[in-house]
């Protein structure tokens, strides 16, 4: 149940297994983090409220995982094993939360909080933004044909099109000249992902296995 909504999920519509919807609060809360981080570096209310979103969606999971978990346990044994799952889902649910909190710093003046961009580029992945240009041979590529996390070591965490922003874009969204991508990664993948995306190198597509075609 969302808290923000007061509506509880419709099971019946949730064709998920218990393991799919551990893969997808999974899933979501690692981009929840991202998300909340990036709103801060580029002052997005558009990225926190994706980020309440995604709250709110986890939150849904770990209803629906907690009602199956207790549908599937029979005995006491079976009770017992199953708990470990709660507590993964409880964790996701945590984080999400968490991520909502931190979002609600942008609710304190940019020049007062001088510091959170300062905190966040000293660690070792960063958030970046980068530009397409024609000329880059990303453009007319979807992100899992290019497998962009693989070669590059920088995962797209938000797209921006002529439709707008995409936030946690699927393997199939398409990119063309003139897209914007905030990535989160190193500075050494950030350095060569710029240099594919402004075209002064040629993508190195990954090797196609002849068994998966």
């Amino acid at each position: 149940m969302s808290e923000s909504s007061g509506e509880y999920l419709d099971l019946d519509e949730i064709d998920m297994t218990v393991q799919e919807l551990l893969t997808e609060m999974k899933d979501k809360s690692e981009v929840i983090v991202d998300l909340a981080y990036a709103s801060l570096m580029y002052n997005s209310r558009d990225m926190a409220d994706k980020v309440e979103e995604l709250k709110n969606e986890i939150e849904d999971l770990k209803y629906a995982m907690r009602v199956k978990v207790m549908m599937a346990a029979r005995t006491k044994e079976d009770a017992k094993q199953l708990s470990g799952i709660l507590q993964i889902a409880s964790a996701a649910d945590r984080i999400s939360r968490s991520a909502a909190d931190i979002v609600k710093l942008l609710d304190i003046p940019v020049e007062n909080r001088p510091y959170i961009a300062n905190i966040i580029n000293e660690s070792d992945e960063k958030f970046r933004i980068t530009r397409i240009s024609p000329k880059s041979e990303m453009v007319g590529h979807t992100i899992g044909e290019l497998a962009v996390e693989a070669c590059t070591g920088t995962r797209i965490i938000a797209l921006k099109n002529r439709h707008g922003w995409t936030y946690d874009p699927d393997d199939d969204a398409k990119l063309r000249a003139g897209d914007d991508i905030i990535v989160r990664g190193s500075d050494g993948g950030f350095e060569r992902l710029q240099r594919f995306a402004a075209g002064l190198e040629p993508w190195e597509f990954p090797e196609v296995d002849e068994d998966d075609e």
